[in-house]
């Protein structure tokens, strides 16, 4: 089946309401053949024409497979997928390049998006969402993707294990789960730092699940991720502006609104801008046990990833160091092992010294904690921590 036929029929249906049905689709494919189309080759005229007009195309089974995290196409013959085995090719080949692009021209427009030669390159959310979670689309175009089109999907799925999945999981030992349920017995205030695809939101979500059915947590996300099994997990999900750039509303002023939820815990998903200043400043009014993830490369850069964010929104190196020593306690560490796996790879103490915060490691994988540990102090401390603000309004 040629891609010049696929283009006759597309344009002879064009305008209609009878486009996806297959009996006009086979009709107008033996029209546009002279009449001389056997069956396999209507069939492979509808196969492609499903590829260009519905879903993601060719890469639909590629999205259903429960695994797989990311779909990267760098070629027509390179479909490349990353899921718990790692980065691995696939089998799914497009007819050429010019497939390519027009998928992701059409999943930008889906995205309220534009990309042409005057706009080479996209980044966006794919509407709406299902089983398989939201999507986020980046594609770029040639000449900027010297190659061809680079097209990438990442797959956000929900994120719904518990602390002792994750055990069973391997991506925290008996040890480590036991510290875990310590911090959020204790209402530590902890930042989940890593890379992308590390765990952190995976992570977030299970220790969540562990906080006290008393307690109301109130979630700031720039897109519907988390989902942990709580009875008060209230959710507010930002809104990209749309084609005109109007609409929008950001996580910051979304952390805003949460502080008027009477949240007994504050939590941002993802912490990736000037948000982080409405973030710390909520945390040192009272709202003990906040969380919130973030990229970083170790523990100890997280204070310098900080800085640059919190130049965003204008506040101060000095007042950064300030307001971060105050409000949180605990930085924990995701990382992708060389097998595909996550795991919790450290768990650093946050300290401050002559005015400036450090994180320093006080536990990792197969180790014990120390009685004398300053992480053992900081628990015992807050043994009896402040009860939430839902106990206190209910004993008075």
């Amino acid at each position: 089946m040629s891609t010049d036929l696929v283009e006759r029929v597309k344009a002879r249906l064009a305008g209609t309401r009878s486009a996806m049905d297959p009996r006009a689709v086979a009709d107008a494919v033996r029209a546009e053949a002279g009449g001389v189309a056997g069956h396999l080759d209507i069939l492979a005229a509808l196969k492609l024409l499903d590829d260009e007009l519905v879903g993601v195309g060719p890469l639909e089974q590629l999205l259903t497979t429960p695994d797989v995290t990311d779909i990267l196409v760098t070629a027509p013959d390179q479909v490349w997928v990353d899921g718990p085995d790692g980065l691995r090719r696939t089998d799914v080949r497009f007819p050429g390049e010019d497939a390519v692009r027009r998928l992701a021209q059409r999943l930008a427009l889906a995205a309220g998006r534009r990309l042409d030669d005057a706009q080479p390159f996209v980044d966006g959310w794919l509407p709406g969402s299902g089983p398989e979670g939201r999507i986020r689309l980046h594609a770029v175009l040639p000449p900027i993707a010297a190659e061809g089109t680079c097209l990438s999907l990442r797959v956000l799925r929900p994120a719904k294990h518990d602390l002792r999945s994750l055990r069973r999981l391997g991506t925290v030992d008996d040890a480590g789960l036991a510290l875990l349920e310590a911090i959020v017995s204790a209402r530590l205030a902890f930042l989940i730092s890593g890379a992308t695809g590390s765990g952190k939101s995976t992570l977030l979500g299970a220790m969540l699940g562990a906080v006290d059915p008393a307690e109301r947590v109130v979630c700031v996300e720039d897109v519907g991720e988390l989902q942990p099994d709580h009875p008060q997990f209230v959710r507010l999900v930002a809104r990209p502006p749309n084609v005109e750039g109007a609409g929008e509303v950001s996580l910051r002023e979304l952390v805003r609104q949460a502080l008027r939820m009477r949240p007994d815990r504050l939590v941002v998903g993802e912490v990736r801008g000037r948000e982080v200043v409405e973030l710390l400043t909520a945390l040192n009014t009272g709202h003990d046990g906040g969380a919130g993830t973030l990229h970083a490369n170790a523990p100890a850069e997280v204070p310098a990833r900080l800085e640059a964010l919190a130049a965003l929104g204008g506040l101060s190196r000095e007042a950064l160091h300030s307001q971060l020593a105050a409000a949180v306690q605990v930085v924990l560490h995701m990382r992708r092992t060389s097998t595909g796996g996550r795991e919790l790879a450290e768990i650093g103490l946050v300290r401050r010294e002559a005015g400036v915060v450090r994180v320093e490691t006080a536990w990792r994988p197969g180790e014990r904690l120390r009685r004398d540990s300053p992480l053992t102090t900081v628990l015992l401390s807050r043994r009896n921590p402040p009860r939430p603000r839902s106990e206190r309004v209910a004993s008075c």
